[in-house]
């Protein structure tokens, strides 16, 4: 198999993909669910080891160390294909794929519309367990992916910078607070995360070309530099996500988002 280009992947699509030996497919909704009934074949994995935090900043990344054991331990290799899925849309599939990024791997697909479109499909459940072939994962750690506050800063008002913020419209004008500090950052433009699916088919993607013209409308183009943030970079992940299925080529998130932002007293706000 070739490096996917799609990013968003269906049903029928993944139980083609799922009959080759080198494709983890991976389960981030509770474990509850998962023991309940998940995709067969699904490995599951805690959406907590995916993300760290420190003081009242969440969503940053665990060491690398932690997280290439992680992997290794869910049979993923350098080259492996995987394909993520969760139970609410896509948000923490999407942080797994975002992360894979981060650390090199590429090779990343997203269930479109998780397990509630699996189950809209009438497609199999199972509630086996499979035990996954340990691999070796390398990382290569790809700054060119994460963004932190200092390079937000310094990019402030770059014409060739866009901030995607994915929360509610109410915590970015500010109306919500989760933070020390309310509103967002300067520049920023609104996209709240939900707005890409479509709830009248079990949190799919809306049409490409509406989504297009939704970010193109926001100056959300490929030729800037876009960095999605949210609260904790969870939501941002989808937003993240989806940029890349849509063939933009240089996005970045941003690890802690507003709850690194909002926290600090060294950053402004707009609101």
């Amino acid at each position: 198999m070739t490096r996917p280009t799609a990013r968003f992947v269906n049903g029928e699509e993944l139980e083609s993909l799922n009959r080759y030996s080198n494709v983890v497919l991976v389960d981030l909704g509770t474990p509850e669910l998962y023991a309940r009934a998940h995709i067969p074949g699904a490995l599951f994995l805690g959406y907590d080891r995916l993300v760290a935090k420190h003081g009242l900043t969440g969503g940053l990344i665990p060491p690398v160390e932690e997280l290439a054991q992680t992997l290794s331990e869910l049979g993923i290799g350098n080259d492996t294909l995987v394909i993520a899925y969760d139970d609410e849309g896509g948000g923490k599939a999407a942080r797994l794929c975002w992360t894979l990024d981060c650390l090199g791997h590429h090779r990343w697909m997203v269930l479109n519309g998780g397990l509630q479109a699996w189950l809209d499909d009438t497609r199999p459940l199972s509630r086996a367990m499979p035990h996954p072939l340990r691999r070796g994962f390398i990382p290569r750690l790809r700054d060119e992916y994460i963004a932190d506050a200092d390079h937000i800063l310094e990019h402030l008002g770059c014409p060739d910078i866009a901030l995607l913020d994915a929360r509610s419209p109410e915590e970015f004008s500010g109306a919500q607070r989760f933070a020390r500090r309310a509103g967002h950052i300067p520049g920023a433009v609104n996209w709240e995360w939900t707005d890409a699916l479509d709830p009248h088919r079990k949190l799919r993607l809306r049409p490409n070309h509406e989504l297009v013209a939704e970010l193109t409308a926001r100056n959300v183009v490929p030729q800037r530099e876009v960095i999605c943030y949210c609260q904790t970079h969870h939501r941002s992940s989808l937003s993240y996500a989806i940029l890349r299925h849509l063939g933009y080529e240089h996005v970045r998130g941003y690890p802690g988002s507003w709850s690194d932002w909002g926290n600090r007293l060294d950053t402004p706000i707009a609101t």
